[in-house]
């Protein structure tokens, strides 16, 4: 019997209360705008999906395909990516709404320091990132990063799990 091994929404589950779990620390710990805090995520999402990909082919018994494990992780990365917008929106409005406005300073004292725009084109260029960063538009950016992101890993996963093909038992059963 095939052993049961569809249950990307709970690897989903998983990886994003990690993920969330990761964020409050960045958010409550004032660690979000580090550059170094700013890819651990990133490197969470690719090393658990590829290692769930891995663990799939691992369990699978029909045969073990590129295509089968990369399905796989694509699922893991739609609700992962839903997951993770939601959150989104219910952490710039709820958790930390104040991270709005940390952003703004922050777009207008890297400005600042880079030097070359005057302050007109700074309050210009403050007021555009204003229009995007709203909760809205941010969550929609979490769910198109996240799954941008996690697919490149789903790719990657399917890529280093080791294939196998059917054996004719498989194929064609026997009642």
């Amino acid at each position: 019997m095939k052993k049961k091994s569809s249950d990307f929404i709970g690897k989903a589950v998983l990886l994003a209360l990690i993920l969330i779990v990761v964020d409050l620390i960045g958010g409550f710990a004032h660690l979000r705008f580090e550059s170094w805090f700013k890819w651990i995520s990133t490197i969470i999402t690719f090393a658990a999906i590829i290692i769930f990909c891995i663990q799939y082919g691992k369990q699978e018994t029909d045969g073990v395909t590129f295509g089968k494990v990369f399905g796989y992780g694509f699922k893991i990365s739609l609700v992962l990516s839903v997951i993770m917008g939601l959150y989104s929106l219910l952490s710039t409005t709820l958790i930390f709404p104040e991270l709005i406005d940390q952003i703004l300073v922050k777009t207008r004292t890297d400005l600042q320091a880079k030097g070359g725009m005057t302050d007109d084109q700074i309050d210009q260029a403050v007021n555009m990132t204003k229009k995007f960063i709203q909760p809205i538009p941010l969550a929609l950016i979490a769910m198109v990063a996240t799954l941008f992101f996690s697919t490149i890993a789903a790719l990657l996963g399917a890529a280093f799990t080791k294939k196998s093909e059917p054996t004719i038992f498989q194929d064609n059963p026997v009642s």
